[in-house]
């Protein structure tokens, strides 16, 4: 089979629910939200473009993105009859994934002859990466790709489908298929490695992909349309306890960055080519040191700074110096998202943060002198911390607030990702109070606590209301220049009230 007559469907199919709408692609910790929020998958979208640079037909179908029901997505999967399919999972969605699987398996070829007989299922991400074996059992998926650069691995399968290539490390799949009552006998192809070269990758194809729906309704941009870039694989530390992508996709020593070279091109095709205003870089910690200084003068030096603003994920504990925020100010950085996700030293030291409280209002204060918005993340509901240890991280976060250091924060329960080191502990010392993925979604405790989830709920519908000020509000409107600015205000009013419903359902 040649491959311009090899397609692959890489989808996201409707997930309906009361709780609201999925955020799956591009978020390393899942949730409903009541806010149509949307963030530009990098990784498959990376993955669509590098096969169809390889000569493979290649549909994008995100269900969700652009307002499909049910039967819409099934109309036009069956008209586009690929001979892959590919979905994104995550923990608190995996078992709809099974049933979605299981229903396109079972019923499909019976009642749509246009679908191929050789149509395969693939799934990939992080819950699946951790646990293969469990959705190989759940459902008749036929492939599963471990790792993070599925990108890669992708077209490593579709070239062993077609060509007869070997299956790199990672890959799980079936040695025969189930006939009648007689299982499957499920075989994989070793532990997936990430020595794939990031340069390796062309520009990402966003017309193929489908850019435009996740320009706009995104509240880390300011400036719209916006786009997201991911520079590096995925965090230089990588050692927090319960980060999913870095315990997971992304394991510890296998931290990649692209040349500046590649990065900067990538930002000219969506300014030059899509007039993107504003680049949310969502590598798990922005590439810092002698890279962020020479991306920084590139950006100036090309004159970029006057057309684009960047924004990106950052760490306390960078080794970033006050010379550096003003370096970042002037390449027109603007929104930098700290994960702060606790006041308590002990805390910090349990997940593995390294860093010390000590460092935050120095940090935030260099951010801010040089005009830079940064962004904290806050989480509760830590098997160990006390009323009075969550309301230090809730007077912390009021302090910033108050100070005028930080500008927006997101505030979340607590969940212990399969495969992270906080799943292992948890199991280790009996703190799990269950082990049914839904309920794995950052709106309720799934860890026995000090005190109930509804306790829980309430700070961190708190941490919320800080935005609510009196001093804060008539800091926002003094600083109101320009419409994005309104439309700014105007945003966060709206995702205000969206996480006070998030957090209040029981």
């Amino acid at each position: 089979m040649s491959n311009t007559s090899f397609k692959i469907a890489i989808c996201y199919p409707p997930l309906p629910d009361a709780k609201g709408i999925p955020l799956l692609g591009q978020n390393r910790q899942f949730q409903w939200a009541n806010s149509p929020w949307r963030a530009y998958p990098m990784v498959p979208a990376s993955a669509a473009t590098l096969l169809k640079e390889q000569g493979y037909e290649v549909v994008w179908m995100d269900a969700t993105s652009e307002g499909w029901g049910k039967e819409e997505f099934e109309k036009r999967l069956k008209e586009e009859s690929p001979n892959l399919i590919v979905f994104e999972v995550k923990t608190p969605v995996i078992k709809r994934y099974w049933q979605i699987v299981n229903e396109i398996k079972n019923n499909w070829r019976r009642t749509a002859s246009q679908l191929q007989e050789i149509t395969n299922i693939v799934l990939i991400g992080d819950h699946v990466t951790a646990l293969p074996k469990e959705s190989m059992e759940n459902c008749k998926v036929d492939y599963i790709l471990t790792g993070g650069d599925y990108d890669f691995s992708l077209l490593n399968l579709c070239n062993h489908l077609t060509k007869g290539e070997k299956l790199n490390p990672g890959v799980w799949f079936r040695k025969k298929p189930e006939i009648g009552n007689q299982k499957s006998e499920i075989g994989n192809s070793g532990k997936f490695s990430l020595e794939n070269n990031l340069n390796d990758l062309p520009i990402t194809d966003r017309k193929l992909t489908r850019w435009e729906l996740y320009s706009k309704k995104n509240s880390n941009y300011k400036h719209t349309p916006g786009s997201y870039t991911m520079f590096a694989r995925d965090c230089w530390y990588g050692k927090c306890t319960f980060c999913v992508w870095n315990q997971v996709l992304f394991p510890h020593g296998n931290y990649r960055v692209a040349s500046v070279k590649h990065a900067i091109e990538e930002v000219e095709n969506l300014v030059n080519n899509f007039g993107v205003r504003e680049i949310m870089d969502d590598s798990g910690t922005f590439p810092c040191g002698e890279w962020l200084r020479e991306f920084c003068h590139e950006i100036i030096n090309r004159k970029l700074n006057k057309k684009v603003t960047i924004s990106c994920n950052m760490r306390f504990n960078s080794g970033l110096e006050e010379k550096d925020y003003e370096l970042m100010g002037k390449a027109n950085f603007r929104f930098l998202l700290y994960g702060l996700e606790s006041a308590n030293q002990e805390t910090l030291e349990k997940i593995h943060k390294d860093m010390k409280v000590e460092q935050v209002k120095k940090t935030l204060i260099w951010a801010k002198k040089y005009g830079l918005e940064p962004h904290i993340t806050v989480m509760v509901g830590y098997p160990w911390e006390e009323k009075e240890e969550v309301k230090n991280s809730l007077n912390l976060a009021k302090d910033l607030f108050n100070q005028g250091l930080v500008d927006s924060l997101q505030a979340t329960i607590v969940v212990p990702y399969p495969g992270t080191e906080l799943f292992a502990e948890c199991k280790k010392n009996n703190w799990l109070l269950t082990e049914d993925w839904d309920r794995y979604d950052m709106t309720e405790c799934v860890m026995k606590t000090p005190f109930p989830s509804e306790e829980l709920q309430a700070m961190v519908r708190e941490f919320y209301s800080f935005s609510t000020q009196p001093k804060f509000i008539v800091r926002k409107i003094l600083k109101v220049r320009t419409w994005d600015d309104v439309k700014q205000l105007g945003f966060f009013g709206f995702k205000f009230i969206s996480k006070l419903l998030d957090f209040s359902r029981k």
